[in-house]
């Protein structure tokens, strides 16, 4: 189990802050809770060949392509079909 007991202390535009904050409510989730799941995704993508804890890639889930937002559907159609199906329905 992962031991929460250090700190990690970061500047931050404070629109950024504000922005990420809303959209972590929004999802019903502290703005910890977020940023412990992003290190934690990024130290598993970028390990190499480092032998990680099992805790840690235990249940984590196989990163997704990024999806097109609203606005960039337009975007996506003209990347093709295959670039295209990802495009969530408006």
């Amino acid at each position: 189990m992962e031991n929460r007991t250090s700190r990690l202390t970061l500047l931050i535009d404070p629109d950024k802050k504000r922005i990420f904050e809303e959209i972590c409510a929004a999802q019903d989730l502290t703005s910890s809770q977020v940023v412990r799941k992003l290190i934690r995704q990024y130290v598993i993508d970028h390990a190499g060949n480092r032998e990680l804890p099992a805790w840690l890639v235990a249940n984590t889930p196989q990163r997704a392509a990024p999806q097109p937002a609203g606005n960039d559907r337009a975007q996506a159609a003209k990347l093709g079909p295959a670039r295209a199906t990802n495009v969530p329905k408006e």
